[in-house]
């Protein structure tokens, strides 16, 4: 138990890196979570992390972490590519599991493992911090009461000016290589937009899809030539849903653009804007533009709503959930649509045309590195 009588998760954290990190830092301020052991195949980065945070319990082999019956927890930091085979690895071993986003490299591997999941009676989560953020809340809250009445359309929107990984200043190479991250902008941004936007319409059922994706923009040639950049800095969809509800999608590492409009959400008796907040309706023949105090809205869930800590982050979430304290929000059904719409971009590039759902059901193959 801990300070506030909460019964403790024992975590271990696989990967080191700089997700890894970010992740372990955020436990280590988390009450109700102890991580127990990390492992990283770099030695030299399990050291640094396990110096850092304290943490006793080192392992190069993740297979070695998963042996030890006291860790109920495995938080997966690795690249997209490796999601697959470590987090099915540790559902197998009986271990309940938060993975970093995107879910996996492919359609078919992500659904492999919520089918895993499933099929074992274990908990999967993904990391989708988008879900926890102030005006998320708020808008979910609106649409669930009904102040936007039938929703028929949402627009998703991520923006940087010049942000590619590696090439312009961020990041590693593991970013802007397809063997190893399986995607561009689409992988690294518009999977926290696309999910976010799927949760506050209800993550209807997927049936069209359609997508281009582009590099245009000039880069460092001494970046890109060691790099091996070979994903989209640009990615733009448009798709079809169930209850005649459509979504269009527009994802930027790198646009000669100042900004692009926040994300949106349409009802035939209202509409949301969620950066910067608005959300606009009509009284008789008077058109009203609402704008929402954020921060005011925080601090009234905070204080005034029961268990409230457990929508601060995703593993704010994670935890609690596996404490029994709150449901877990559906974070890999989510992922999971996420991966089928952006491999549907994906697809819908490579053949110039629209594409079915059951076209990207069948095309699809397996990315996931075996380790």
């Amino acid at each position: 138990m801990d300070s506030a009588g909460l019964r403790t998760v024992r975590v271990g954290v696989i990967g080191n890196g700089q997700i890894g990190t970010h992740h372990l830092d955020k436990y280590s301020t988390l009450p109700g979570a102890e991580v127990v052991a990390i492992c990283d195949i770099h030695e030299g980065r399990l050291n640094l992390a396990g110096d850092r945070f304290k943490i006793r319990d080192r392992y190069l082999s993740f297979r070695e972490l998963l042996q030890r019956d006291d860790i109920e927890a495995v938080d997966v930091c690795v690249h997209n590519n490796l999601h697959p085979a470590i987090t099915i690895a540790a559902l197998e071993a009986g271990k309940d599991v938060y993975c970093e986003k995107p879910m996996a490299g492919s359609f078919i591997d992500a659904e492999q493992m919520l089918q895993t999941a499933r099929r074992l009676g274990r908990r999967l989560s993904i990391q989708l911090n988008t879900l926890y953020a102030k005006e998320v809340r708020a808008a979910k809250e609106l649409i669930d009461a009904g102040q936007l009445g039938k929703i028929y359309h949402a627009r998703t929107t991520g923006f940087r000016r010049r942000g590619r990984p590696f090439v312009d200043g961020y990041g590693s190479t593991n970013f802007v290589q397809k063997d190893i991250s399986a995607g561009g902008a689409l992988y690294d941004m518009g999977v926290y937009h696309i999910a976010a936007m799927l949760y506050l319409i209800g993550n209807p059922r997927i049936e069209r899809i359609s997508g281009k994706t582009y590099q245009e923009m000039p880069m460092d040639a001494e970046r890109q030539a060691s790099s091996g950049y070979n994903v989209e800095e640009l990615g733009l969809g448009f798709v079809r849903m169930a209850e005649n509800i459509t979504l269009d999608i527009m994802e930027a590492w790198a646009v000669q653009q100042e900004n692009f409009e926040g994300s949106i959400v349409l009802g035939a008796q209202g509409g949301i804007r969620l950066e910067p907040f608005g959300y606009f309706f009509s009284v008789g023949d008077v058109d009203l533009n609402a704008a929402v105090d954020l921060k005011v809205y925080g601090n009234r869930k905070k204080l005034l709503r029961a268990e409230n800590d457990a929508y601060e982050s995703g593993q704010h979430h994670w935890v609690a959930a596996l404490q029994g304290r709150v449901p877990l929000l559906p974070t890999a059904e989510l992922a999971l649509n996420t991966m089928l719409i952006s491999e549907g971009i994906y697809l819908s590039e490579r053949l110039g045309r629209e594409v079915s759902v059951d076209e990207v059901r069948e095309l699809t193959k397996s990315t996931a590195l075996q380790v």
